[in-house]
């Protein structure tokens, strides 16, 4: 349960690509906690300079402002490192329609030169952000590794392309490479601003200023919304696995199903609005429904998660209240 028990080598040195970003900087922030040395490696175009400024003053915890499309950069930041947390991409499926070079470019490329870069520097394990996207148009439910279907974005196509060389890198140059397929994170830090923030604080943000939000659809899709905490167990965790798992990947979810709808009536209950919502058209490449089956997760990684869509919500929503 949870991740406050594990325990690696003293002095053992992480390294968080995409550390700025929401993901990313809640790592460096938990692996800190556990007295373990950080290393940030973030170009900050998707990232917050002031997930990188609260941390500064920890002595475990360095940052450097380099592009993971740039492998002399990968290299750099790989020396000494014990294990390698890949956070960096650009996420969002629309956008990804919109720049299908930049995310061939940066999620694919990007991740293979710190596959390479980590071989070559001698890393341990090497952790890297997949995505419930890999799935497609597979409609039975739960989702469960090894049945995918036809993919629908330019987003997903990176995802998968690096599941395929992380496997590579195992098979022929003994990397243990794990994937990690998120499902919907939230928590603390994640931007509710701009055109392709995530529904769950882009709601709050919302609701909180008076304003009226859109749900795209009929709001009765369904998503397996997945807290943080969660998110750090199972990157802790895989660092902890065996070879033996080395060159898979892992739904990470909590194992719910949540409908759109439900979660905006609960936000505008919990947050005392009486509000309701607009509704536009289908997200395009979105999929209807998605729920995870993680027991995969459970028997090679150890991964146990605690915290519940509800119990997570809450916290979310405190949060948000104090910093937004």
């Amino acid at each position: 349960m949870g991740y406050q028990n594990v325990s690696f080598p003293e002095n053992s040195t992480f390294l968080v690509t995409g550390g700025a970003g929401f993901i990313g900087s809640n790592l460096c922030e938990a692996i800190l906690k556990l007295g373990y040395k950080v290393r940030c490696l973030d170009d900050l175009s998707t990232g917050k300079q002031a997930n990188v400024d609260m941390l500064m003053d920890n002595p475990n915890y360095t940052f450097i402002k380099g592009d993971i499309k740039d492998l002399d950069t990968c290299m750099r930041a790989c020396e000494g490192v014990d294990y390698v947390l890949n956070q960096a991409a650009w996420g969002s499926v629309p956008r990804s329609i919109e720049m299908p070079l930049f995310y061939c470019a940066n999620n694919i490329m990007g991740t293979l030169n710190m596959m390479e870069a980590a071989r070559q520097n001698g890393v341990k394990k090497f952790v890297y952000a997949s995505s419930s996207s890999v799935y497609g148009d597979e409609p039975n439910l739960p989702k469960k590794e090894g049945r995918e279907g036809d993919l629908l974005s330019p987003y997903a196509v990176s995802k998968m392309c690096d599941e395929e060389w992380g496997k590579q890198y195992t098979r022929h140059y003994g990397l243990d490479t794990y994937g990690l397929r998120y499902f919907n994170v939230f928590g603390r830090r994640q931007d509710p601003n701009g055109a392709y923030a995530a529904v769950i604080p882009k709601f709050i943000r919302q609701l909180l200023h008076g304003e009226t939000p859109t749900i795209n659809g009929d709001g009765k899709q369904s998503r397996d919304f997945t807290y943080i905490e969660n998110v750090i167990e199972a990157n802790l965790k895989a660092c902890m696995a065996p070879s033996s798992a080395a060159g898979e990947a892992f739904n990470i979810a909590y194992g719910g199903r949540e409908y759109l709808l439900d979660i905006y009536y609960g936000l505008t209950k919990a947050l005392g609005v009486d509000v309701e919502p607009n509704f536009g058209p289908d997200r395009a490449g979105d999929i209807k429904h998605s729920n995870a089956d993680i027991s995969k997760a459970k028997e090679m990684l150890g991964y146990d998660p605690d915290w519940s869509f509800d119990r997570g919500i809450k916290a979310a929503i405190e949060w948000y209240k104090e910093n937004l």
